[in-house]
């Protein structure tokens, strides 16, 4: 009897935790060359074995054997989570101190949560829809949104912070993890959204899009949060770039002196929200004042998946035991910190489920004759 690919894909992402006790019990094997090679071969594996599930099928989606191995890194990154707290033992002793040391900060550790539980879930749930024929290009772009600032964060704060004087070989195996997530991105925004306009009869839709901004209060109230979220961005972007204001001074100090600290993380974090999120955010505040902007369905998933990972890291670090005591947020300020995190975090969100949710108004819109004539000739 054929096991199902779904199933396939789970039963070979739980052989991680195997793998991962073996190596940290057989010494030989904890060379960071060998563990190199052990990796490029153990993922090379899986991509095989994945085949396999699959080769009775006609054609298989090359995503398929992206999000299967993709999934065997989640389930390695939530046995690092866990291994850190407590729960289990004897599994990443020799991967922290020879491997990936960095994965021990907070920031690692927030990390490896976020990718062994939720990218992991939206991994499963992908390869499922897949295989069943159904649709998935929201989760995969929320997905890869949040793999892709991840991996940018990870890779430019090792390099940048005190992890970047002793670079082992197997950082650079986060390369393809950065690579694979913006390919997957590529494909989708290569592939058409069915449907990708509307015929104007619809008087309905029409009449939407003719409306005001004032009009609309859900677009008005977004709109207002991301332009709040834009001088947030902003402000927090000079915080961490020095800016000697006597505000910018008070805030690092006394609200976030998380981002002060020497691994680099927190610093490179606030300067991906003020060079590639506070522009998104601008055209997002274009996107809902004109209707007919489609980019609008894709972009704002993206948005949404990268800035929720930042948010969860960032916060979560900040709170974190690891973190040192100096840099973690002030008991008398927590709440006011933790509440504008979480708001900043909520208006991506929010705005990707009301563009979710209400598609047509982002669709172009065009006279029903036009749209008659254009089904005619296909």
């Amino acid at each position: 009897m054929d096991v199902p690919p779904e199933i396939s894909v789970f039963i070979l992402s739980l052989t991680a935790p195997f793998i991962l006790y073996t190596i940290n019990h057989v010494s030989f094997l904890q060379d960071p060359q060998v563990i190199l090679a052990i990796g490029i071969m153990v993922l090379t594996t899986i991509f095989l074995l994945a085949n396999l599930s699959v080769k009775s099928k006609k054609s298989t989606d090359p995503l398929f054997y992206v999000f299967a191995v993709f999934s065997f890194t989640s389930v390695v990154s939530i046995t690092n989570a866990l291994q850190h707290h407590g729960f289990i033992k004897g599994f990443m002793d020799f991967y922290i101190s020879k491997v990936e040391p960095y994965l021990n900060t907070a920031h690692g550790i927030m990390m490896s949560y976020w990718d062994g539980v939720l990218h992991y879930g939206l991994l499963l749930i992908m390869v499922h829809r897949m295989t069943a024929g159904k649709p998935f290009r929201s989760l995969a772009l929320v997905w890869a949104g949040s793999m892709i600032a991840s991996q940018i964060v990870l890779i430019t704060g090792v390099v940048v912070g005190k992890y970047g004087k002793n670079l082992l070989p197997a950082f650079w195996r986060n390369a393809p993890s950065l690579v694979l997530p913006i390919w997957v991105v590529a494909k989708f925004f290569n592939r058409p959204r069915e449907p990708s306009i509307i015929p104007a009869d619809k008087v309905e839709v029409e009449v939407e899009q003719k409306k005001t901004l004032l009009s609309r209060p859900t677009d008005l109230l977004l709109t207002l949060g991301l332009m709040g979220s834009i001088i947030f961005t902003a402000f927090r972007g000079f915080v961490v770039l020095e800016c000697s204001l006597d505000f910018c001074f008070t805030y690092i100090f006394q609200y976030e002196p998380y981002m002060k600290d020497s691994v680099g993380f927190p610093k490179v974090t606030m300067l991906v929200f003020l060079f590639y999120v506070l522009p998104l955010l601008t055209a997002c505040v274009y996107g809902l004042h004109a209707p007919g902007c489609t980019w609008m369905l894709d972009w704002t998933l993206v948005l949404a998946g990268a800035v929720a990972q930042m948010q969860w890291t960032h916060l979560g670090a900040s709170v974190h035991s690891r973190t040192p005591f100096t840099y973690r947020i002030p008991k008398d300020e927590w709440r006011q910190v933790v509440t504008l995190n979480l708001l900043y975090t909520a208006v991506p969100v929010l705005l990707a489920v009301r563009c979710y949710m209400d598609q047509t108004f982002f669709m172009k819109s065009v006279p029903q004759e036009q749209a008659s004539n254009g089904k005619k000739k296909n």
